[in-house]
């Protein structure tokens, strides 16, 4: 019969990448941990690992015995993060992250038919996108939403899910000798606010003004929507903005949508894990067919 304590070992050696991580890691001496995998490299009659220099590589044999492991003990690792959240039966649960800069109108609008229910409790967590997705793969948190897509590699175990498209725009206050000037000249002759470097949307604008031949005068760049909002109620210029994120003061008249910039959008995603037993109350934000 499998000693799934002697797995447990090689999965752990296999993801270190050497017996001497894997050991300082679970606290047991690296002699100890050796006999482990050579018992279980008996059983099945196959070497796991190989040498290469100084570092262990796994065999045809031990990806294989690998991808099970994977399974085995990540499915134990979700099953443990499910059941820590079921102390309070009556109280369903939605942990949501989402990256610091991301619009708070774009959260509200996502959240809504789970803020709406009764019986609900949502906790939103803020961070960078390295910490959320860490979360997420601790099992800490049931979605992520950026507006970045997260890279992906082959040991990745989240899927990032585009869910929205929103336009992108020149805002600012309403004044009649802008109702009719082309977007070129909008660009050329107003002051502007725009998001920063790191933004996929600075990079379509930069992309469009390169096109138009223009240099436009900037005056702000903010790499936060909250605060991109401010600003651009502040400013007398214009700003660059998904109106989304202004939708209150669209609402209100403070601030009127001049022009919408042409093939510029934000994507908006949600990151989920692949889990066997996926929260529920996603099925309420997120499209049918990213949770079947």
């Amino acid at each position: 019969m499998l000693n799934y304590h002697h797995l447990r070992y090689f999965w752990l050696v296999a993801h270190a990448g050497s017996i001497t991580q894997a050991a300082e890691q679970i606290n047991i001496s690296q002699s100890a941990l050796s006999m482990q995998i050579k018992a279980l490299e008996a059983y099945f009659g196959q070497a796991l690992f190989e040498r290469t220099g100084r570092r262990l590589v796994l065999t045809e044999a031990g990806h294989i015995a690998l991808d099970f492991a994977d399974s085995i003990f990540l499915t134990g690792e979700e099953l443990i993060g499910t059941l820590n959240y079921l102390d309070q039966p009556r109280q369903q649960v939605l942990r949501v992250g989402a990256l610091a800069t991301l619009s708070r109108n774009f959260q509200i609008a996502f959240l809504g038919p789970v803020l709406q229910k009764e019986g609900v409790e949502v906790t939103i967590r803020s961070g960078t996108l390295d910490d959320l997705l860490a979360f997420l793969e601790n099992y800490q948190i049931d979605v992520v939403l950026s507006n970045v897509a997260p890279l992906r590699d082959e040991e990745t175990r989240w899927v990032a899910h585009a869910i929205d498209n929103q336009p992108v725009s020149l805002v600012g206050h309403p004044q009649p000798r802008r109702a009719h000037l082309p977007v070129k000249d909008l660009l050329q002759q107003e002051t502007l606010v725009v998001p920063s470097r790191q933004s996929s949307i600075r990079t379509g604008f930069d992309a469009l003004v390169h096109r138009l031949g223009i240099t436009p005068r900037i005056v702000a760049e903010v790499d936060d929507m909250a605060m991109l909002r401010l600003v651009a109620r502040a400013h007398r210029g214009l700003s660059v903005v998904p109106p989304i994120v202004v939708k209150d003061e669209l609402d209100t008249g403070a601030l009127i949508e001049i022009a919408e910039l042409p093939g510029l959008v934000e994507t908006f995603f949600a990151v989920t894990l692949e889990r066997r037993f996926p929260n529920s109350l996603l099925r309420l934000v997120l499209p049918k067919d990213i949770i079947d």
